[in-house]
């Protein structure tokens, strides 16, 4: 499944989505700078220095060093990325649903939550292969926290989707079908990677595991947990919002 849009209304202008957003392309550009001034080598020096090494973040751990690069790494890390298709894969899901996200928790408690939802995502990653020496890169961990939030406040929310099923066809489903369909996916991909060479690199799926279970086991627990009372924007009307 691939989401296009969502029909789900803001009340206001999404500022802390598009300045993520913006953060990460000037992050990517920064990136094809050091690749054009020193190649790939250079690049990876780049990603081992500002990403999130487990290995580095474990030994850091071990000595108390909670200030350090190795830990400061898990949140520079949330703005680097891979390449083209990592970074616009990431950024799309972001414009998505993050508008709606932040629109519903208001800008600084969306700040803090994205950069948690992260940490979270970094942390279940570090679990599962705590002694790897690739650094992670990315910020579908936070983004995932997101996808956990939008699950919680907008199951009902209509999301324009293609659909790959023997056939091709672009279909609105509601937000549960799609984001519950990507998060097991992420989840059965996760346990197949179980026994993999952690040094091998690869998708880092605990870490999109982490994310969304975080973002929404805390949404639950601010929104629905306290009894909140949902709102009729939680069931868009029937118009289009591009």
């Amino acid at each position: 499944m691939i989401p296009l849009r969502d029909r789900n209304p803001t009340r206001r202008t999404p500022i802390v989505t598009w300045a993520l957003i913006g953060a990460c392309f000037a992050a990517f550009a920064l990136e094809l700078s050091v690749t054009a001034s020193g190649g790939d080598r250079a690049l990876e020096d780049l990603f081992q220095h500002w990403g999130a090494v487990p290995a580095d973040i474990t030994s850091a751990l071990e000595r108390g060093d909670f200030f350090g690069q190795a830990m400061l790494g898990m949140l520079t890390s949330m703005f680097l990325h891979g390449g083209w298709l990592h970074l616009l894969g990431n950024m799309w899901f972001l414009w998505i649903f993050g508008n709606n996200v932040e629109d519903r928790l208001k800008r600084p408690l969306f700040i803090a939550f994205y950069f948690l939802g992260g940490l979270a995502a970094t942390g279940l990653q570090l679990a599962f292969g705590p002694g790897s020496a690739i650094p992670n890169v990315g910020a579908s961990g936070a983004i995932a926290a997101v996808l956990g939030a939008y699950l919680v406040l907008f199951p009902r929310a209509r999301v324009y989707t293609i659909v790959f099923f023997f056939f091709i066809t672009a279909i609105e489903l509601p937000a549960l079908a799609v984001l519950g369909f990507w998060f097991v996916l992420q989840l059965f991909s996760g346990v197949g990677s179980l026994g993999a060479d952690v040094n091998s690199g690869g998708v880092a799926y605990w870490a999109h595991v982490g994310g969304f279970a975080f973002g929404a086991a805390v949404t639950w627990l601010f929104f629905r947990g306290r009894g909140e009372r949902r709102s009729r924007r939680d069931v868009p009307p029937r118009a289009d919002y591009f």
